[in-house]
């Protein structure tokens, strides 16, 4: 891979992890598009450096709220720190679930289908824009909440469909508060991220070789900064009620990629 294709794709990882756009789908347009020939295996190894970047900056921007959880859970009693992390816990389960039992069954769906991401994308437009019109409340995330989130998480492995976009309107149409949404949508997704970076290193699917250092060493810090920027920023735009223009953004982008799969 060349160095500025990867800095190129980090950009857009770092970016399209926290905007309600599809991560995934917007790495599959940006390989389609740059022709990207890495083998299966670097190509996974470059995926895992990105997502471990966005992971990285999320941490950065959210570590007093991870600081004051893991304070909490120190105190051995049933507070709102326990709360919180029994609900991360219980919107994992859904995409564990997906993750160990349907993997191979995903991993088809990825590797240049433009087609279905464009499709995927206009669904992700559906669901920001009902979410933008609801109403703001205080309310926080529940645990049954949490299951309904975790499930929409889930479903937001495929490409196209965004996990913030889908995590955060999912809960918001269940009534809660956008700003606790948005917070609660960017940490749940740290402990998966940090476990499927665990199974690929123990698993041993990850080839490396020094050729690939440098595109790997750009492209993780292209996704780190720009990471930093669209996580602080999203939260910003969801509390605003600004999730519209992202939904038209993914009409205009999923029809392009259904546009670009027919010619191709």
């Amino acid at each position: 891979m060349e160095t500025t294709d990867a800095i190129v794709l980090g950009i857009i990882q770092g970016l399209t992890e926290f905007l309600p756009v599809s991560s995934s789908g917007h790495l599959e347009l940006g390989k389609a598009i740059l022709g990207d020939k890495s083998v299966p295996e670097e190509s996974l190894l470059f995926t895992v450096v990105l997502h471990f970047a966005t992971a990285l900056s999320t941490i950065v921007v959210f570590r007093k709220d991870i600081y004051r959880i893991i304070k909490g859970l120190f105190v051995f009693k049933k507070n709102e720190e326990t709360i919180f992390s029994l609900n991360i816990i219980i919107s994992m389960i859904p995409a564990v679930i997906v993750g160990l039992f349907f993997e191979e069954q995903l991993e088809k769906l990825f590797g240049s289908n433009i087609m279905f991401v464009g499709f995927m994308l206009l669904i992700t437009a559906v669901l920001l824009w009902f979410a933008d019109k609801a109403k703001s409340t205080r309310k926080p995330v529940s645990s049954s909440n949490s299951l309904v989130i975790g499930i929409a998480q889930a479903i937001a492995m495929l490409p196209g469909i965004s996990r913030s976009g889908a995590t955060i309107s999912t809960s918001v149409l269940l009534g809660n508060d956008k700003t606790k949404a948005a917070r609660f949508s960017f940490l749940m997704v740290i402990p998966l991220i940090i476990g499927k970076i665990a199974k690929d290193l123990l698993g041993g699917d990850l080839t490396f070789s020094s050729e690939n250092s440098i595109p790997l060493a750009v492209g993780f810090i292209a996704a780190f900064i720009s990471g930093l920027f669209a996580c602080t920023w999203m939260i910003s735009l969801v509390k605003k009620s600004k999730l519209t223009y992202f939904a038209v953004y993914c009409i205009f982008v999923g029809l392009l990629a259904i546009i670009f799969g027919l010619i191709k």
